[in-house]
């Protein structure tokens, strides 16, 4: 017979006749007889899957039933889709020196930074102006080459605040099958000195390589330019504002030839990418970038028509007619596009504090609201009917706000020992 501890145990097979309700792993340090007489190490139980070990927490799945290896592949930069194929951090044997220096050739077309537009579902309306001034510009720059004149890389669309200059252009990007690549003002800034201007002049490339790679159209768009450019007031003008205008003068003056950092080569030329920049004041920018030859200005401001027909696409889910339409927007004149978005989205206020009720009130909000997304049984949200009296009144209320932070000014309070 085999010892466990001190104790003799016979060891009699248990039947396996049942369903467990709970698989526990047992931690035995018995041992067992073979039919030779022959202790024999303990063998997991059937059914159990075996860890590498009792302390390690490598197998430790998260709630979607994926282990810890995975979550770290997934969310490091240093595991082996960046540099397991790598020369230096795998046997040369399993790199090969025929691929260079990195196995993973393709590693860096994975690095998807251009944009695609499959989020703008439905019919939206493009202003015939503004469709013409953009999809001529980036036909323009397509075809420089064939043309003798001096053709602007650079398209600078400005205008009032919340005119839906952003949305326009990717709904033209959408209609012209156009996969761009799009920053920020906040990327125009960096704490180190020249990233922004190497920043613009890869991406810049990486639209290039779309046109050569893709065989499709592909643009630079750069968003807010006078926020991250722009002077206002005593703003204090930095080295990495003066290399980012400097590399867009440059872009524009060659719009071929780009370096990212390595040595100029003859055949090292990159195709003509148009870039098209958005913004609200470009007096604000350095003049010598956008004088003509090297920006092309654009002013836009939607008419009453345009207006109409935007708004009329916004609100046709909502079965609300042009006319109605034309009322409300005549009920509010001189307010931007944003204005009749931010309506529509206060009529929902009623009915979501409504169902935050239904479901259990704000008390219990937290486990509710996140418990019922995991599981899939939150209650459905049902939007209200849109009315043309329910978008004047929210209407009046947002008026009603704008007018309180003009008359308000409650800076002037807080600080009343600051002379204007």
């Amino acid at each position: 017979m085999a010892l466990c501890s001190e104790l003799r145990i016979p060891f009699r097979p248990i039947s396996t006749n049942f369903k467990a309700t709970k698989k526990i792993p047992t931690r035995l340090s018995c041992s067992r007889q073979s039919p030779d007489g022959d202790d024999e190490p303990p063998r997991p139980s059937d059914g159990l899957k075996k860890r590498i070990s009792e302390q390690s927490s490598w197998e430790t799945k998260d709630l979607e039933g994926r282990d810890y290896l995975y979550r770290l592949g997934q969310e490091a930069d240093n595991m082996n889709i960046t540099v397991g194929a790598r020369k230096g951090i795998v046997d040369d044997l399993f790199v090969g020196n025929f691929l260079g220096r990195d196995a993973d050739i393709v590693f860096d077309y994975r690095q998807k930074v251009t944009r695609s537009f499959q989020y703008l579902q439905g019919d939206y309306y493009i202003a015939p102006l503004f469709l013409d001034k953009v999809a001529c510009h980036i036909v323009k720059n397509y075809i420089a080459h064939l043309l003798d004149i001096k053709v602007p890389l650079i398209l600078g669309v400005w205008g009032g605040k919340g005119q839906g200059k952003t949305f326009q252009t990717e709904l033209i990007f959408r209609a012209m099958d156009i996969e761009p690549v799009i920053m920020s003002a906040g990327e125009l800034e960096s704490e180190r000195a020249g990233e922004p201007g190497r920043l613009i002049r890869e991406r810049y490339r990486t639209a290039s390589q779309v046109i050569q790679n893709q065989g499709k159209m592909s643009c630079l768009m750069i968003n807010d330019i006078d926020a991250g450019l722009g002077r206002f007031g005593n703003t204090q003008m930095t080295v990495n504002n003066q290399i980012v205008v400097g590399t867009l003068m440059n872009l524009s003056d060659n719009p071929t030839r780009v370096s990212i950092g390595q040595k100029w080569r003859e055949f090292d030329v990159t195709h003509r990418v148009p870039i098209i920049v958005t913004g609200n004041d470009f007096s604000t920018l350095y003049a010598p970038l956008i004088r003509e030859g090297r920006m092309e200005k654009f002013y836009w401001q939607p008419d009453r028509e345009d207006i109409v027909n935007i708004v009329h696409k916004m609100y046709a889910k909502d079965g609300i007619s042009k006319e109605e339409v034309e009322t409300v927007v005549d009920a509010f004149p001189n307010q931007a596009l944003d204005f009749y978005g931010a309506l529509r989205s206060r009529t929902y206020d009623q009915s979501i504090s409504k169902w935050v009720n239904d479901i259990g009130g704000y008390e219990n909000l937290g486990k509710t609201l996140l418990k019922g997304r995991k599981s899939g049984d939150l209650q459905t949200f049902v939007p209200p009917e849109q009315t043309v009296e329910a978008l004047l009144e929210s209407g009046h209320s947002l008026i009603r706000e704008q007018q309180l932070i003009v008359n308000s000014r409650l800076s002037k309070e807080y600080m009343k020992n600051i002379d204007d």
